[in-house]
């Protein structure tokens, strides 16, 4: 009886001993160095592959849906959070969607969340014809007309042409103007 009361006296010592060295802190473990560099080679390979299936699933689902984002979402994702996607735009347009010309629009002139979409671009300012500074809408495109080639075609930069932002001849026959 003795025995047995000093064995399960010894395994709980041992269990708290045990127990008050561990460190839940993984900034603290053996993983990391004292600069917050990864000790561990593999290690950071690894934690990095998990971020990227993170991201690349989140995108995914973001894409699935057309670049259309659940309420939900919307404040997680920065829309009106006052955070600045990129320091060289004149006006915060919160976070670029995957359909982003309109969103680009937005940081040029302004504008709620509505106008993410170039559809909506529309109904921006007043009709006008086309003329440098005015607002070049198709149904699935937006830009601005910045000048006009010595053959008569007109210069229009716009985001998301070609995954980026491009200032080329384009055609705007179809197209509606704004200022």
């Amino acid at each position: 009886m003795f025995e047995r009361l000093l064995a399960v006296t010894a395994l709980s010592l041992f269990v708290l001993l045990a127990a008050g060295t561990a460190n839940a802190d993984p900034r603290t473990s053996d993983i990391y160095s004292h600069s917050g560099e990864y000790k561990n080679k593999k290690y950071k390979r690894a934690h990095t592959k998990r971020s990227r299936a993170r991201h690349a699933r989140s995108s995914r689902v973001r894409t699935a849906r057309r670049g259309r984002y659940r309420s939900s979402e919307r404040s997680s994702l920065g829309y009106n959070s006052g955070v600045s996607y990129s320091t060289s735009h004149r006006y915060n347009a919160g976070r670029r969607p995957g359909r982003w010309c309109g969103w680009w629009m937005r940081t040029q002139r302004g504008g709620g969340p509505e106008f993410n979409v170039a559809w909506n671009w529309r109904k921006y300012g007043r009709p006008a014809s086309a003329q440098v500074g005015a607002v070049v809408v198709w149904r699935h495109h937006v830009g601005q007309i910045v000048g006009r080639t010595s053959s008569g075609r007109w210069i229009i930069q716009s985001g998301n042409d070609g995954g980026r932002v491009r200032t080329r001849p384009r055609s705007v026959a179809g197209a509606i103007f704004r200022m």
